[in-house]
């Protein structure tokens, strides 16, 4: 039972009982003290509808705010594989810009671009890749030791 529905048996009762509101005082302060409860019931019944308003609307931006976080951190599955270079399978390789000195990470495409861009500096530089030569095996004269 809401407390409106409680109120108006209430009144209902007063009304049973024949009260003199007229010339009883007894009988006015009654009638005065339910009209007031009548207006507290009613306050409380649109203060309890507010209140389930806000929790629904709540609930939706919640609702939303977890669909705007799953785009912008991107949480998946595919993605736990991968880091800010892209995933560890790929070939990277880690060089030093000429211009700053940064780390930066190459990949297989920017190899094949023949150039890379700085993300300190934003510097363009080319890349001088020789794919079928082996470093370690040349001397500082680029001639192969003989064994």
């Amino acid at each position: 039972m809401t407390v409106s529905e409680k109120v108006a048996y209430l009144k209902g009762l007063a009304e049973g009982l024949n009260i003199d509101t007229d010339k009883s005082k007894e009988g006015k302060l009654i009638t005065v003290i339910i009209g007031i409860l009548e207006e507290i019931g009613m306050s409380i019944e649109d203060l309890e509808e507010n209140n389930q308003a806000l929790g629904e609307t709540i609930d939706a931006l919640s609702d939303d705010l977890a669909d705007v976080e799953s785009v912008v951190y991107e949480e998946s599955d595919d993605d736990e594989d991968e880091d800010e270079y892209g995933s560890y399978d790929d070939d990277w390789y880690q060089t030093e810009c000429p211009n700053c000195g940064a780390t930066i990470f190459v990949g297989q495409e920017d190899l094949k671009a023949g150039s890379v861009k700085c993300p300190s500096c934003d510097t363009l530089y080319g890349l001088d890749v020789d794919e079928g030569d082996d470093e370690d095996d040349e001397d500082e004269n680029g001639e192969t030791p003989e064994e």
